[in-house]
């Protein structure tokens, strides 16, 4: 890698004895479905901190529509959901990890509906469930219809703010991860952090759980929440982490595709309550291309989509709902979206098109979150812990967030009288750690001109279809623009979000460049089929330069 992208351990210069400082024994950055479960399994055994770069309602979290996946009735198992989701993982899952996690479902769902979460139940009280893509059965609880993800962040967020032992610092933003010196391994030991009303802080924590969502902004057509920069990646990956898998970006086939306007999710369950895909003169082009048709995994659907607009010209296709029985009290949130254009989801066919939606790839962790620093915890869609593998299955990221949220949280009580590699006690004083960078000597630049190159450079050659050409030419770009980029000193979150962008985007791309391979929702044009060469996780560490393979890890002892 070039040695822009390494030469750079923090985005501001500061000292740390000349910055005020607060003192907590857990550290969670983001407000979603991992950090508020991170953040109440950490109160159990000490003080929190949990750090919002927004409002609490602004994460993926609070805009998930379809539900949450989990083993809750007699007709399915542990076993069908672990195989579903091996299947769509595509040869990449770790097992024991996928094991565990769906082992767990049913207790944490359990656990939720207990703290007052309104899920949608029949006349005799009993859960509804659907079916979405990838899935054999039935699986997927819901709220509100499509307000799953709204009524996790209500009920999650209250809980949080009922426990004493928890401070929720919203509108906060976090810029690098705290370590006493740049070799690997060094611990982390907090984060430094920036608040419109008391500006630049460090926030010293025994540990640290990353919990701050994906990077699907990267992209020009995304589903995501706006505060989705990839900035947690972006900071631990310059603390020494390891970022794995990071080609893999899911890509939703369905999301509402009217021109100027912003993106707006069509949920899968929409398709698994009986929606069809089809073109403008309404034919079903998903027949033939998969057993599964509609409900076929969504790399699938999104890939047979594009060529069928590349075969047509189009410029996107349309979900047919109009058999679908209340559209608007199942889907009362897309029903909204659609009014909004004058658009009836039971009477018109609705437009759609693939977009950004999840990051596949993150930091490297154990599905107890751990990581490579020593102190650093990561938990959600910031995290690789090999749960997904190439490709997530539906629903099963509200699930992860549960279960691997309240495993991180409950695992930084190891650091807990430990120095944690300070050379200080905790509460003591803080450690001299001190960022000299030199004012850039290149030419100012316009930062959203920046942004936008980036997103529709993403778009174009690191989106649904790749090829190593194209690839390579992105990698160069991300090189050239690092050197106008990476080097300037901003003093407000617009700069920092912009280059955490051009960092994670360059990760990304030259993960795509190594994987000479089409799997899961990583397809090259130059190399369309799965190869055994690349059955394994990559990763990108600091320092280091070059790709490294971690192998999958195998079959689980069953209880």
């Amino acid at each position: 890698m070039d040695e822009v992208f390494d030469s750079r351990r923090y985005l501001i210069p500061f000292r740390g004895s000349l910055l005020p400082h607060v003192f907590t024994d857990t550290l969670v950055i983001g407000a979603g479905v991992a950090g508020f479960r991170a953040a109440l399994a950490a109160a159990e055994h000490g003080e929190v901190i949990l750090l919002s770069k927004g409002d609490v309602t602004e994460s993926n979290t609070s805009w998930a529509q379809g539900g949450v996946a989990g083993v809750l009735s007699g007709e399915d198992s542990v076993d069908s959901h672990v195989a579903d989701t091996m299947t769509a993982g595509a040869g990449l899952c770790d097992e024991p990890a996928v094991r565990a996690v769906v082992s767990a479902s049913r207790e944490r769902i359990e656990e939720l509906l207990g703290w007052g979460l309104r899920a949608d139940v029949d006349e005799a009280g009993r859960l509804l469930l659907a079916r979405e893509g990838g899935h054999s059965v039935p699986r997927i609880a819901h709220a509100g219809g499509d307000a799953t993800g709204w009524e996790f962040t209500r009920c999650l967020s209250a809980r949080v703010r009922s426990e004493p032992l928890v401070r929720v610092f919203d509108h906060c933003f976090g810029l690098d991860l705290i370590t006493p010196t740049d070799a690997a391994g060094s611990p982390c030991m907090g984060a430094i952090t920036h608040h419109p009303k008391y500006g630049l802080q460090i926030i010293w924590a025994r540990a640290t759980v990353l919990a701050s969502g994906g990077a699907g902004l990267l992209w020009r057509e995304t589903t995501n929440s706006p505060v989705c920069t990839g900035d947690g990646l972006a900071m631990a990956y310059r603390a020494g982490a390891s970022l794995a898998d990071m080609a893999f970006m899911q890509f939703h086939p369905t999301t509402l595709y009217i021109a100027g306007s912003s993106r707006s999710l069509i949920s899968e369950a929409v398709r698994g309550e009986g929606a069809l895909l089809v073109d403008r003169s309404e034919n079903r082009f998903m027949v033939g291309e998969h057993e599964l048709a509609e409900l076929a995994p969504r790399d699938v659907v999104s890939r047979a989509i594009l060529n069928h607009l590349a075969r047509t010209g189009e410029t996107h296709v349309f979900l047919d709902a109009r058999g679908v029985s209340n559209f608007a009290e199942r889907f009362p949130g897309v029903a909204k979206a659609l009014a909004k254009f004058e658009l009836d989801g039971s009477r018109d066919l609705i437009p759609v098109h693939p977009a950004a939606h999840y990051t596949v790839g993150g930091v490297r962790a154990d599905l107890d979150g751990r990581t490579n620093v020593p102190g650093l915890y990561v938990a959600g869609e910031a995290a690789s812990t090999g749960l997904h593998g190439a490709n997530r299955l539906a629903s099963n990221s509200l699930l992860e967030g549960l279960v691997c949220g309240a495993r991180a949280g409950a695992a930084a009580q190891e650091m807990r009288g430990q120095e944690n590699g300070w050379g200080v006690a905790p509460r003591s004083g803080p450690a001299q750690v001190i960022s000299d960078i030199p004012l850039s000597a290149r030419g100012e630049l316009d930062l959203e001109d920046v942004r936008s190159s980036i997103r529709s450079v993403m778009w174009r050659n690191v989106g649904v279809h790749r090829a190593g050409a194209k690839l390579g030419d992105v990698v160069e770009m991300f090189d050239f623009w690092g050197r106008y980029t990476l080097d300037k000193i901003f003093d407000a979150p617009g700069g920092w979000e912009t280059q955490n962008m051009l960092l994670t985007g360059a990760l990304a791309a030259r993960s795509a460049l190594w994987r000479r391979e089409s799997r899961g929702c990583h397809w090259r044009a130059d190399f369309p089929e799965k190869s055994a060469e690349f059955a394994a996780h990559d990763l990108l560490t600091r320092g280091e330069g070059e790709v490294r393979a971690e192998p999958v890890a195998q079959e689980a002892a069953r209880a």
